[in-house]
């Protein structure tokens, strides 16, 4: 199973860029983007277009291109993270996370046993078709895949402490538009209250080792 890069890149204090696809499905795509130095591809589920072949074909592409591919699942359920992960993808995002409960299910559905619930089979896109002894290949998923929250409704701004305290979780993004839209203030994103709930969510990752944006 390949490194993280992703991974890799932020532990080490690596500023990283990366962009996210809902339209665009050539892989053509991936291919310029590694080439101009992008470091990550979000390939978009829950507002793209994209049905689970084409992801799957995105991932494949991105992964050969050299940079991370992770996928955006539209909503918190195990068939999608698992698939995502089987097909490929190096990290995943949960779009609405609001409590501990639901950060705990996102870790659960992306490890295997005795860390999670995920159910194995070798052999797939995530390893790149390659035979490999089970047990290290395990344990390497485990630690290499990246789990990201998505922070965007009210209730996670206050939840924040047992959400980001969840051993596994790795990063957590903000969607500023449905966090306006939580707070009653749609049009305006540098409001006082967005600021202050931007500013929380960096001092929490700060708090917790959990990486933000």
């Amino acid at each position: 199973m390949k490194d993280n890069e992703l991974r890799k890149s932020l532990k080490n204090g690596k500023v990283v860029i990366g962009t996210m696809l809902q339209e665009l499905r050539s892989p053509a795509v991936p291919m310029l983007l590694a080439d101009i130095g992008f470091d990550f591809i979000f390939i978009d589920m829950e507002h793209g277009a994209f049905n689970m072949e084409t992801v799957a074909d995105l991932l494949k592409i991105t992964r050969l291109s050299g940079i991370t591919p992770l996928v955006r699942v539209p909503n918190l359920e195990y068939h999608l993270i698992s698939r995502c992960l089987d097909a490929g993808a190096q990290g995943f995002m949960v779009p609405r996370i609001e409590t501990r409960e639901q950060a705990e299910k996102a870790v659960s559905y992306s490890k295997y046993p005795p860390l999670g619930e995920r159910g194995c089979s070798i052999n797939k896109g995530h390893n790149d078709y390659r035979s490999e002894s089970l047990l290290p290949f395990i344990r390497k998923a485990n630690a290499e895949n990246f789990v990201i929250l998505q922070i965007e409704r009210k209730k996670a701004i206050e939840n924040l402490d047992s959400i980001f305290s969840v051993p596994g979780v790795d990063g957590a993004i903000l969607g500023p538009n449905d966090l306006a839209v939580s707070y009653g203030v749609p049009n305006d994103l540098t409001s006082q209250l967005m600021e202050e709930a931007f500013s929380k969510v960096v001092e929490a990752g700060k708090k917790y080792n959990v990486f933000t944006g």
